[in-house]
This record gives structure tokens, C-alpha cells and sequence, in this order.
């Protein structure tokens, strides 16, 4: 009786023995594949992440910040934001009552005023214009003087129609 007790237990601690084997190495199989696709999905984001730095890159191509030979035309002024500092004196022609005097058409809805500013080189600015429900485009040309003032000088505006 003793013996047949020993033997039932030896068989269900096989068995047990048996079954954590076999459940361990499909849970190995399972998280080596979880493994692959984790690593796959790393890659495809690291080339999702320089494709995006090429990009920013590329867009930031015409940028007074990163062209060092516009820079040099505000070195004898000392600023340490020249494109901060421009788009400022641009925003405050918006503090004036009324469309902002740059903007060559006169506002629907609202007055039109500058929104967004693109300072491209040491000569020019890009800016988007709104007065809520209609917008447009300016392209500016400005002088920065040495007494720190700003002249500013449209070149050229387009406004864009309502599609709907």
C-alpha cells in the first residue's frame, strides 16, 4: 500500500514536472515573439523618427536662426534673438487700432491682424494674417537699423477665398 502511494505520488510529480515544462517553454516561445515584433516596431519608429528630423531639418532650411551669413549682418548689434526680436517689432504694428497697417486689405469679420511670423534670411519675413474667418499671406521686406528700429516694406500679399 505504501508502494502504490509513492508510485501515484512519483506519477502526479511527473506529470506536474511535465506540464511546467512544457507551459515554460511555450511561454519562452511566446515572448522571444513578442520580442521580434517589439524590436521590428523599434526599428520602423527609429526610421519614422529620422525621417521626421530630415524633414524639420529641411524646413528649417530658410530660418534666420540657422543661416549663420544672415546672422553676421546683426553681430555689430549685440542682440541675442534677432529673429525674436524682429518678429516682435512686427507684432507690434497689431497693437494699433484697426487692420494692421501692413495688411493692404481692410478686415470682414474682424480687423485683420498678423498671426504667425517667419523670419526667412536678414531681408525678408513671411507672415499669416486673419481677421477670424478670412486669411492670407504677406511677404515683408525689413531693414533692422543700428539704433535697434525696424522699417517694414510689403512686397507682396495675396488673400485666400472662402471655399464653402
Amino acid at each position: 500500500m505504501k508502494s502504490k502511494i509513492f508510485l501515484y505520488l512519483f506519477l502526479f510529480v511527473s506529470l506536474i514536472c511535465l506540464y511546467l515544462f512544457v507551459s515554460s517553454n511555450n511561454i519562452v516561445k511566446a515572448g522571444s515573439e513578442k520580442i521580434l515584433k517589439l524590436e521590428d516596431q523599434v526599428e520602423l519608429l527609429k526610421d519614422s523618427v529620422q525621417k521626421s528630423s530630415l524633414k524639420v531639418l529641411d524646413m528649417q532650411y530658410f530660418s534666420l536662426e540657422n543661416n549663420d551669413d544672415a546672422l553676421a549682418y546683426f553681430d555689430h548689434l549685440d542682440l541675442e534673438n534677432p529673429a525674436g526680436y524682429i518678429a516682435d517689432k512686427l507684432l507690434e504694428t497689431n497693437a494699433q487700432k484697426g487692420d494692421n497697417p501692413l495688411v493692404p486689405y481692410e478686415g470682414m469679420q474682424n480687423d485683420f491682424k498678423i498671426n504667425k511670423i517667419k523670419v526667412l534670411n536678414h531681408k525678408w519675413i513671411l507672415t499669416d494674417f486673419s481677421d477670424g474667418k478670412y486669411w492670407g499671406e504677406l511677404l515683408i521686406r525689413y531693414e533692422l537699423k543700428d539704433d535697434l528700429g525696424v522699417d517694414f516694406t510689403l512686397i507682396d500679399h495675396l488673400l485666400y477665398t472662402r471655399s464653402n
